[in-house]
């Protein structure tokens, strides 16, 4: 399994897949600050072209990060919308992802991915009571724990899911699995019996925080 961080220094990459976003920006940025020498509208435009690159620089950041301790971890950075217990005794833990958020999304523990399942839907926004109906990814994972789901979940900015693994794949806590451009929301279910660690309203951090009481 890949080790993400080996030491104490944080290393920040760009995420993979955001590429079709970043690169006409970053081009568009570049040749207007090229032509702004010559024309003032042309002046005008590279100042906003360039503020819009350095915010998509930012929002499709990836941090290095070494995984926390716990045997099921966040798959993503954001804050506890709600913990919903479920009529199969499963508890659903949804983490609500603000455009501000790093938007990369964490394997939450050990395993071997069992299946990627892509899922039509509607683009409602991430805090709307219905946006578990909406565009969405479903993940479950072979684990020590038994059969674990997770939903990727697209609102009404992040209207792309890029996965990075198919089934079969072996993957480790905290491992790099998937992106959703500009945040929304991931769904994790605890399994029958496993209380959560973390209540309505907490921050998490991706592959770092602790999501189940051991």
């Amino acid at each position: 399994m890949p080790n993400e961080s080996s030491s104490h220094r944080s290393r920040v990459r760009l995420a993979r897949g955001v590429s079709p976003w970043l690169a006409p920006t970053v081009a568009a940025a570049a040749v207007s600050a090229v032509l702004a020498r010559r024309s003032r509208a042309w002046a005008a435009l590279a100042a906003p072209l360039t503020v819009l690159t350095g915010l998509m620089l930012w929002f499709f950041r990836d941090p290095d990060r070494r995984p926390g301790s716990g045997r099921v971890l966040s798959p993503a950075d954001g804050v506890v919308q709600s913990i919903d217990p479920q009529d199969d005794g499963r508890t659903r833990v949804a983490i609500f992802m603000s455009p501000l958020n790093v938007h990369v999304n964490r394997a939450p523990l050990d395993g071997t991915v069992r299946s990627v399942r892509h899922v039509r839907g509607g683009f409602r926004p991430a805090f709307d009571k219905d946006s578990d109906q909406n565009e969405r990814v479903v993940w479950h994972f072979d684990t020590a724990l038994g059969v674990v789901e997770m939903v990727q979940i697209a609102g009404a900015v992040a209207r792309r899911i890029v996965p990075y693994l198919g089934a079969g794949a072996k993957v480790a806590r905290g491992e790099r699995i998937g992106l959703i451009r500009f945040g929304s929301r991931v769904d994790v279910y605890l399994p029958e019996g496993m209380s959560p660690a973390v209540s309505v309203g907490q921050r998490t951090k991706a592959g770092v925080t602790r999501i189940d009481h051991g």
